[in-house]
């Protein structure tokens, strides 16, 4: 397995994201198929898996933590705060005291005492960035996290937020048709010396080819169905990009999904791709895109061909949008 590198940990160079083992996209699967998938991505070499307490109001920590704990020594065990479920709603709140708490509630979820990354997976706006990464910095210092994250800030805010305590890693999406990164991102996480996690790498299924008819292949609760690159009239133009894109991986000789990934993985050394699956077999698709090799020319081609410019809607909501932080075009 190709390395990667975090703060003071090396990784996998792709790491998997487990999210929507418990969230987000319709009705999980069983424990056991969970279980499974989490232990054959271990037996095929990640070592970086990602949850956070939000997924499944902790049922997803849970999960990991049970299904890892006697493998802990081989992995970095990423997680987040700041971001919770109370009474069945999502709240964002980035307050020491709750930052602290919420710690204290993962580590017993997953069953370790000590979390390897620990991400503000919202920036509470309400509550300075200092304050809250100082509170992270806190935990540092009492030995329950090793190295500090944020989740879909902009560079400014990274900067603040690194003027406080190191920041080992940036999380935020980024694939060939959600470009944010690139504006300005990028270029503070390497001026800094912050490793970027790229999350939603196969732009939730669409890059893999995975996805034709929004309306009848998701699920009531899917959150795709919120977001506005999904919505009937946008999709039926996006899936228009991708017949060019199945070409392409057809003359490459791999999957849409191993386009997409090797694309990224080109982007730079410093990018770790975090791709979430429910499927065995999507799994080892998505880790044999580690050996597919991208010409200049290709990856020139790719960025013409799926852009800002090229998708159409916006990735999230206006709600939604609010919420975060990131750099949009």
């Amino acid at each position: 397995m190709q390395q990667r590198r975090i703060g003071p940990f090396d990784v996998s160079a792709l790491g998997l994201g487990c999210m929507n083992l418990s969230h987000a996209y319709g009705t999980p699967p069983s424990p056991e198929a969970a279980e499974a998938l989490l232990l054959r991505a271990l037996d095929h070499g990640v070592t970086l898996f990602d949850t956070a307490a939000l997924y499944g109001f902790g049922a997803n920590e849970t999960l990991v933590g049970r299904v890892l704990k006697p493998h802990r020594s081989k992995i970095v065990l990423a997680s987040k705060c700041g971001m919770t479920g109370i009474d069945g709603k999502r709240v964002i709140d980035g307050r020491p005291e709750t930052i602290k708490r919420t710690c204290d509630e993962s580590l017993k979820r997953l069953q370790t005492e000590v979390i390897d990354l620990y991400y503000l997976h919202r920036w509470d706006k309400q509550v300075a960035i200092e304050d809250s990464v100082g509170a992270l910095a806190d935990l540092v210092t009492a030995g329950k996290i090793r190295a500090i994250g944020l989740s879909e800030v902009s560079a400014a805010t990274l900067r603040r937020a690194h003027a406080v305590h190191p920041i080992a890693a940036l999380q935020t999406e980024y694939s060939l048709w959600t470009r944010n990164p690139e504006i300005a991102v990028l270029d503070a996480c390497r001026d800094l010396g912050v490793a970027f996690v790229a999350f939603s790498p196969l732009a939730r299924a669409f890059l893999a080819d995975g996805l034709h008819d929004p309306e009848t292949e998701l699920e009531a609760k899917d959150i795709r169905r919120q977001m506005p690159r999904f919505e009937p009239a946008n999709y039926r133009r996006n899936l228009a990009l991708l017949d060019e894109y199945r070409r392409m991986a057809a003359e490459m000789g791999c999957s849409p999904a191993q386009l997409a990934l090797a694309w990224l993985l080109a982007k730079g050394s410093d990018i770790i791709p975090i791709p979430g699956t429910r499927s065995p077999d999507h799994l080892d698709d998505n880790l044999g895109s580690l050996a597919v090799r991208l010409e200049e020319a290709t990856i020139r081609t790719l960025d013409a061909l799926i852009n800002q410019k090229t998708v159409t809607g916006p990735r999230y909501n206006a709600a939604t949008q609010q919420e975060i932080d990131t750099e949009e075009f």
